[in-house]
């Protein structure tokens, strides 16, 4: 065991030497530290959680275990573990425990830590384990950190442009950029170098099927699930349901279907928005609309999306709302109006409509605005919201519309 955590810890040191992109998050690094609640920073695999973690402690006192090695894992002996680390990290302020969730159990092991007044810093990538285990046994006794891959202004950093500032000389490899990570995304190691996206997400989105979803619920018909993620993935941004993806896939059960993209779910590689109606009931039973957490996984896939910018540009949006602390079903929702005209996202906040959203990549065409001006104006009849909004690839503008006002922006912009 010690050599096994010595070898972490020289990993740990390593990663500590390197530079990385400062993330923005709503919560003040100050107050995490401060706080003894845990520290849980969740959120798909290979988007910067275990850097982020690192970062957060780089000037503590902090010792380190990462679960995604199995020779811990084989050899895990709770005692000898804790011993050793207070051996190797002597008089450790925080404790980062990397993965947690590959650890059998680790929620009550978690809660025993907590008991003891260890100060945690822990992550994960599975949703539905982390949200349902940590809210049962560590109700009210941890801060949640949900990580996505890089915003569009996170990745404008790496290369030392701000959306506010583009200097003239700059603007040509500022849209080039944009139109870069409209269609191949903002994870890390992508943005970084985007020559290798369509390999590396490909391979990315292969490993999360595998080992996040088929291995941990011992899926034996894997064919079934990769059907569903790939049919999935290449109707992102439109609605579905469980009957019709049975019929469509021929999956014999509905209750498979079902159980297939409730684990989709789990290592944040899609997330399904409802329509919105103040009734529980009929909103449970409409249509959802399926999202994808990250662009790059369409264009891995080497769909032809020469003709769906107006739905790359959409997920973007769905994905940014996320970040700004949105979530499906509580404060986002598509809807759509008595005649069938659909508005792409509505905010909520408490009872209260917020905004209306509707997403066009080319407001050129006055068939396509009026198109979406008069959906975006009767839905907000509809559900007495005055505040609309339309975001563009690159138009900006305020319009008045059938006595409603509604504000343009360009997506890099909001």
């Amino acid at each position: 065991m010690r050599s096994i955590i010595l070898k972490q810890k020289q990993e740990r040191d390593d990663l500590l030497t390197r530079s990385y992109i400062n993330r923005d998050i709503k919560h003040d690094t100050e107050e995490l530290l401060s706080s003894q609640l845990i520290k849980l920073i969740s959120g798909p695999r290979r988007v910067g959680k275990s850097v982020f973690a690192l970062l957060l402690l780089k000037d503590t006192n902090f010792a380190y275990l990462n679960f995604d090695d199995k020779l811990l894992l084989d050899a895990w002996d709770e005692d000898i573990v804790m011993s050793t680390l207070n051996e190797i990290f002597p008089n450790y302020k925080y404790l980062m425990l990397d993965e947690v969730q590959n650890l059998p159990d680790w929620d009550l092991w978690i809660a025993k830590l907590y008991r003891r007044n260890i100060n945690l810093v822990i992550t994960g990538s599975n949703a539905k384990m982390l949200s349902s285990e940590m809210a049962t046994v560590l109700t009210g006794r941890y801060i949640q950190i949900e990580m996505l891959p890089f915003s569009l202004k996170e990745t404008l950093r790496l290369h030392n442009l701000e959306i506010e500032n583009i200097p003239d000389e700059r603007k040509s490899d500022f849209y080039a950029f944009v139109e870069e990570y409209l269609h191949r995304g903002g994870f890390p190691e992508v943005i970084s170098s985007y020559h290798i996206a369509h390999n590396y997400l490909s391979t990315l989105f292969d490993s999360i099927l595998l080992k996040d979803i088929a291995q941990r619920h011992n899926i034996r018909k894997t064919s079934l699930l990769y059907n569903l993620a790939t049919y999935q993935l290449s109707n992102f941004c439109n609605p579905f349901t469980a009957n019709s993806l049975s019929e469509e896939l021929g999956i014999p059960s509905v209750t498979t279907t079902k159980k297939f993209c409730d684990y989709l779910l789990e290592p944040y590689l899609f997330f399904y928005l409802p329509r919105f109606n103040n009734k529980l009931k009929i909103m449970q039973k409409a249509a959802q609309k399926v999202y994808v957490v990250d662009n790059g996984f369409v264009y891995s896939a080497a769909f032809n999306i020469s003709e769906n910018l107006g739905r790359l540009l959409e997920n973007l949006v769905f994905v940014d709302l996320l970040r700004k602390g949105y979530e499906c079903g509580k404060t986002l929702f598509y809807y759509r109006s008595h005649n069938d005209r659909e508005v792409d996202f509505v905010t909520r906040r408490g009872s209260i409509v917020e905004q209306l959203i509707q997403v066009c990549y080319d407001l050129a065409s006055p068939k396509t605005r009026k198109r979406e001006f008069d959906a975006l104006v009767e839905c907000s009849q509809e559900l007495n919201c005055d505040r609309l909004l339309v975001i563009t690839n690159k138009e900006e503008e305020t319009i008045t519309y059938k006595g409603k006002v509604i504000e343009i922006k360009p997506f890099y912009s909001i």
